[in-house]
Formats: structure tokens, sequence, C-alpha cells
């Protein structure tokens, strides 16, 4: 009598089996190098246009970009594996056009200029740290242990430089930094990450707090009056911002992140709909307090005018205007007739070079960048890992709605600068760890499940042994 065959070991297997995932690595390296193939091919174009040759810059660049994103993409595959292959190469992408613009105003001639370097030491500092992030912070979860000393530590870098001497914390008007010798630094950065731990974790904590409905009027249920205590307290560090260190951009941002992780956290768009109204109540009163506030508003609301307020908005839209639709190409126009244009107004110089379609284009990178961040967070499985990927997700799309708001007219100038775009330290530090913490999130978002362990068969009670137990006296 001949036996059955046996059965498949994989198939007898497959329930105990790690489920196999492709981490998408190799993608992310060929991305990383089509990124540098496209930055190296925009420079050349820069430098035939200025130069009429190609110069041996072109191949340090080109060699420097591809060195310092190949170290990233190995410190994913090596500490983040499963991360999203997307993140990386579009941070990558907006760098390399913030390079190419930069070494463009440098063949210009632009004061402050050489930029081009400085900002590959600042790439090479930025990188550093997101490598440092990805390596000891192997679960993004235990943030938020810390979530109160990052809070107070957040807290105190975003007051410090009001509370120096303008000597040693103001520049055009804003008392932003601290600089010590020829080193400086903007802490609102680095606060703002820090602040969003915190956020993320007191609304995983306390959401029975924002989600409690109070009396419904008008068809919303409202929250109740003793609810609103940590809005009023955003409310009145923003305002506080504003007055201390002559900022509004700080304050947006910072007010805005708390709006959006609330309504993140409740889904309930009475608390933005609350917050918005405190924030415009917020402008009215600093309008009326503050002059440098009114000087910003008045060349927003008429930047032809005459004064000197209003001749770098001027200038910057007259080179977008200079632009049109196309673009006068790379090297083909003026943007070092623009202050400030390799930081504040660096998108006024992108938007005359490759018009309006090149400044679609770069928003669409933005864009999905964001879009990722937002797919990471709504993946991962853990409360703070959703708020704290959103709110770092949303950090750079509000960042972006200023300053291109700002540049073109939309909104009054503000002093933020577009992430890993413009020239600075600081932002590129600060917007590195921040890249670093949201592909940890992705990590554990999309890293595969460990399997259940099966449980033990019993046997049937018909076929189950009968077992005698003697009854103790």
């Amino acid at each position: 009598m001949s036996r059955p065959a046996a059965a498949p070991e994989s198939a007898s297997g497959s329930s105990t089996s790690t489920p196999r995932a492709t981490n998408r690595r190799g993608t992310e390296l060929f991305m990383l190098i089509f990124s540098a193939v496209i930055v190296t091919f925009a420079i050349m174009l820069v430098e035939i246009s200025q130069e009429q040759t190609v110069t041996r810059e072109l191949l340090y660049y080109g060699l420097a970009f591809l060195a310092l994103y190949g170290v990233a993409h190995f410190a994913v595959r090596r500490w983040a594996p499963y991360a999203d292959p997307l993140i990386l190469p579009l941070v990558s992408l907006i760098n390399g056009v913030g390079l190419v613009m930069l070494h463009r105003l440098d063949l210009a001639h632009v004061v402050g200029s050489p930029f081009t370097g400085k900002q590959i030491i600042f790439s090479t500092a930025g990188v550093v740290l997101f490598v440092l992030v990805l390596a000891f912070v192997k679960d993004h979860r235990t943030l938020a242990r810390y979530s109160y000393t990052c809070g107070f530590v957040g807290l105190a870098l975003l007051a410090l430089p009001g509370l120096l001497p303008s000597s040693i914390s103001e520049v055009n008007g804003a008392k932003l930094w601290i600089s010590v010798g020829g080193l400086s630094i903007q802490p609102s950065e680095f606060a703002k990450i820090l602040l969003m731990i915190f956020f993320a974790s007191f609304l995983v904590s306390k959401r029975e707090l924002f989600t409690t409905a109070g009396r419904r009027f008008l068809g919303v249920d409202w929250p109740r009056a003793r609810d609103l205590m940590p809005v009023i307290v955003a409310w009145c560090l923003s305002i506080g911002v504003v007055v201390l260190e002559k900022d509004l951009g700080t304050s947006l941002l910072f007010f805005g992140i708390v709006l959006v992780m609330i309504y993140i956290a409740t889904e309930r768009a009475v608390w933005v709909f609350l917050g918005l109204s405190m924030f415009a109540l917020g402008c009215v009163v600093a309008f009326n307090l503050f002059s440098h506030v009114q000087v910003r508003v008045n060349t927003w609301l008429d930047p032809m005018g005459d004064g000197d307020s209003g001749y770098q908005l001027r200038t910057g839209l007259f080179g977008l205007g200079n632009g049109g639709i196309g673009g006068s190409g790379l090297g083909g126009g003026m943007p070092q007739m623009t202050p400030w244009a390799a930081s504040d107004f660096i998108i006024s110089a992108i938007g005359e070079e490759l018009g309006l379609i090149g400044l679609m284009a770069l928003f669409m990178v933005y864009l999905m960048l964001m879009m990722r961040g937002l797919r990471s967070a709504l993946a991962v499985r853990d409360s703070f890992g959703k708020l704290f990927a959103g709110g770092l997700s949303f950090t750079i799309a509000l960042q972006l709605f200023v300053v291109a708001g700002g540049v073109t007219g939309l909104i009054p100038m503000t002093g933020l600068t577009a992430p890993f775009l413009a020239y600075g330290g600081s932002s590129l530090l600060a917007n590195y760890i921040l890249v670093a913490l949201l592909l940890r999130i992705s990590d554990a978002a999309r890293r595969p499940q460990a399997p259940a362990k099966p449980k033990p068969k019993q046997a049937p009670i018909a076929e189950a042994h009968t077992e005698l137990v003697e009854r103790p006296r």
C-alpha cells in the first residue's frame, strides 16, 4: 500500500512564517542617483550660461552631492530599512535645486556669496545629525517619555533670543538669532521639533479633554469653556513671540502646528475655527500695538508705494513677472537684483529663471514630500506616531505656504525660509532632524508585523485521556 505524498513544508509552516516585505531601498538609491544627475546637469547649464565654459567646481559639487546622499541612503538602509523610499530622494531634489540657484547667485557675485560651499558644509552637518538620529532613536515612541522635558527646552529655546540683547540676537528687525563671534544659530528651528514632541504626547494623554462636547449651538457641538485653556496658552505664546522677537513667521508656524495637531487628534473642525478666530484677533491687536507689524502689513497692501520697505517685494514681483510661464532659463535672469535672494526670496529667483512651470514643479515635489509623510502618519499603529508624523509633515507644508505667499504678495512677509531650499544653517540642520524622525516613523509603519505565536492544539474531548484525581480527605 503506497503512502500519501507529504505536504510541502512551506505550506505547513505558512501560518507561522514571517511575511516577506520589500523595503525598496534599491528604488531609493536609483532615485538618488537620478536626482544627482539632474542637479549636476542644471549646474552645468548655469555655468555655460554665465561663464561660457564648464569649471572644475561642477565636478566637485556633483561628487559632493552624490557622496552626501549616498551616506544618508546607507544610514537608512542600515537603521530604517523599511522606511518610505521616496522621502529621501524628494529631499535631495529640493536641496539640489537650492544648490543650483545658490551657485547661480555666486556666479553673479551677490553680496554675501559664495553661498554654495557654505551650503554644502551645512548640508553635511545636517546629514551627520540625520545619521545620528536614525542610529540612536530606535523607536519613536521613546520620545514620548521625555515630552515635558522637550516642551520645557523648546519653550526656552523659543524665548531665548527675545530675552537677549539686540546686539547678539537681532537681524533685520527680528530677534531670532544667537550670534557669538562668527557663529549664528536660530533656536526656533529646533524648538519647533521639541514642541511637536510635547504636543503629540500631551494630546494622546489628554485626548478626552478635546473630544468632550459642550453646549450645542447653531448645529455645532462647541467645546466646554474649561477645555479651551491649552489653545489659549498656545495663543498667548504666539503673541508673546511677536512681542519679544518681532517675528510673525515663527508665531504663525507655532500656532498653526498646534491647531493642526489638535484637529488630527479630534477630527473636529470647530477647534480650527476657534483657533483661526483667536489668531485673527491677535493679528489685529499686534497691528495696532507694534510698528514693525504695521510696516509689514502696509508693504503687503501697497508694495509699489514710495519708500524702501517695499523694495524687496517689488523686485521679487518684477522677477517673477520677468520669468513668465517658461522662465528666462538658468543663468538668463537677474535674480541678484532682489535683496536676500539666497534666503528669503529664493523662490522668486527660481520663478524668474524657471518660470511658472518650474515653480509649480518644485511645489509638486514639496507636495509629494508632505503626502508621503502623511501616508506614514496614517499607516503607523500608535497614536503618538500618528500625531507626531502629521505635525512634522504639516510643518513643511505650512512653511512653504508662508514663504511662497509672502514672495508672491498673497500674505505679508514673515521672514521664514523654504525648507531645504534656502541658504541657512539652522534651517537645514533642523529639517534634516525632522526628516530623520519622519523616516523613523515610516519604518515603524511599513515594517512587517511579527506573526502571532500559534496556540497549542488541544485534543477533542472525545479523544482526551481520562485522569483520576484523588479527593483529599
